[in-house]
């Protein structure tokens, strides 16, 4: 997983798509969400932003995780919410709206919060390794290209073209969970002799990960009083982050494979937890 044309490449191109993508699903009014629902809105953030985190660092700590295999995982958790996570969502029948409004505020902070609070753990977990570093400015200037801009190109394609933006958001949608998977299969194929200790390293941090912020996720909001639905969206926006990003942060702007490694065994996990979560939530409901 050196830097190569995947990293250089494929990964910048697919991420800055799929951002288009979220554009153009998003109009001014939908941050209205904010105002009408704020309760649901602050408990999302807080899952999000502290909360899951707070877990990925502590779950670092308590299995002694190698320094950049924790960096890796601290990365994978201070992503935002994605397509997928708005996907599970809609299968799930959560809160679409909510889903989307909380993936598009975090969306918007996290060019900030990445590169200082990444840049946070390297000097913690890796102490005086000086061979990889993050320069946090540039750093947020590459991710609000590549993530903002997007995001601003297709909010006005909506406002100006609708039926155009319908259309290219249908299949961008789409376009963006199998891409992800598309981008995981080569990696696996290229590193297919390695990915064994790949999951040894990483595997039960990223799916204690997983599955805790999943719950964890939707219990706050359960007992906070907020609706089903609503408790469904936090529970993903919590637990199904941006998996491309991460492996654009940890492969290409630090440059470091061995940080990519717990972005792909979450990405391949969070499919087969997110689906049984899904189920778990759907028995939560009838019963």
């Amino acid at each position: 997983m050196s830097p190569d044309l995947l990293t250089k490449v494929i990964l910048p191109i697919s991420l800055f798509l799929i951002m288009f993508g979220m554009g153009l699903s998003l109009k001014l009014a939908d941050f209205k969400q904010v105002s009408q629902s704020p309760k649901a809105i602050t408990l999302g953030l807080i899952g999000q932003m502290l909360v899951l985190p707070l877990i990925a660092f502590l779950l670092a700590i308590i299995l002694k995780l190698p320094p950049e295999i924790a960096v890796g995982l601290m990365i994978i958790a201070l992503a935002p919410g994605g397509a997928t996570s708005n996907m599970f969502t809609y299968l799930s029948k959560g809160d679409v709206s909510l889903s989307i409004s909380l993936t598009a505020i975090v969306s918007v902070i996290t060019p900030f919060t990445i590169p200082i609070f990444a840049a946070m753990s390297m000097v913690f977990f890796m102490e005086n390794s000086t061979q990889f570093s993050l320069p946090v400015i540039k750093t947020i200037i590459q991710l609000l290209v590549i993530t903002l801009i997007p995001v601003a190109l297709g909010m006005f394609v909506l406002s100006r073209w609708p039926n155009l933006a319908a259309k290219l958001e249908n299949f961008l949608k789409w376009f963006s969970v199998f891409f992800l998977l598309l981008i995981i299969v080569l990696i696996v194929l290229k590193n297919k002799d390695n990915m064994l200790n790949f999951f040894a390293e990483a595997g039960l941090a990223t799916l204690l990960l997983n599955i805790l912020v999943l719950i964890i996720g939707y219990q706050m909001a359960k007992l906070a009083q907020l609706s089903h639905a609503q408790s469904v969206s936090i529970g993903f926006e919590v637990g199904i982050q941006n998996g491309t990003l991460a492996l654009l942060v940890a492969g290409t702007l630090i440059g470091n494979e061995v940080m990519m490694i717990p972005a792909v065994t979450y990405s391949i996990i969070m499919f087969f937890s997110g689906s049984a979560f899904g189920w778990w939530i759907s028995r939560q409901k009838s019963k």
